[in-house]
């Protein structure tokens, strides 16, 4: 596989999707291979569990199911869209992997990080992202973005505590700590030009 796999993660309201739309239409300006991705999602089959997932109405949802869920998810993703895209030569931007999966279930829903890597482990074959971004910003922040703004889903997470989203940013905080060579933070709580002129100035370089 030749092309390069950076994936996009962090908190609600980080503003990592309209970076990455940014940074998609650079890319596409300079004549790159550049495919545009998310999870859950991605594919017919992810997209249809993706709803199953984030529907507000299924507060019902077991913490193993979800993590389960969103491990099928991912091993559709990855066959159907991801691995056949960084065969053919294309760089791959993804919102969200499975650095996601590692600070929601295995973290915050305390279910655990190497139990939760393990189910992974078996849904992507080992693959990792070459490079991430984690966007960094305060919850409470992040949150009060999302109210503000508009536009966005409204999912089942948007019900969770505020403490559950601290959890979510300390977990991610750790992960790029115990991984800085693949994890690059990113100051979130900037202005939106400023955290794009940052994922520019780092991925810009890499993808050239």
């Amino acid at each position: 596989m030749s092309g390069l796999f950076v994936t996009f993660e962090g908190g609600e309201g980080a503003g990592k999707t309209t970076v990455l739309r940014e940074i998609k239409k650079r890319l596409d300006e300079k004549g790159k291979k550049v495919v545009m991705t998310r999870e859950p999602g991605g594919s017919i089959i992810a997209e249809k569990i993706r709803e199953i997932i984030l529907d507000p109405a299924h507060t019902e949802m077991d913490s193993r199911t979800e993590a389960l869920l969103y491990a099928a998810a991912r091993r559709q993703h990855l066959v159907e869209r991801i691995v056949p895209s960084l065969t053919e030569g294309y760089n791959i931007l993804c919102d969200r992997f499975i650095d996601s999966s590692l600070v929601y279930q295995g973290v915050a829903r305390k279910i655990g990080i190497e139990e939760v890597f393990k189910i992974n482990l078996f849904a992507t074959d080992g693959l990792m992202p070459h490079k991430t971004l984690f966007f960094d910003i305060d919850p409470e922040i992040g949150l009060k973005r999302i109210a503000s703004h508009g536009g966005r889903e409204y999912n089942r997470l948007d019900r969770e505590t505020l403490d559950f989203h601290y959890l979510v940013r300390q977990a991610y905080s750790d992960l790029q700590k115990k991984h800085p060579e693949r994890i690059q933070l990113i100051d979130a709580s900037e202005t939106l030009d400023n955290v794009i002129e940052a994922t520019w100035a780092y991925l810009e370089p890499l993808i050239r």
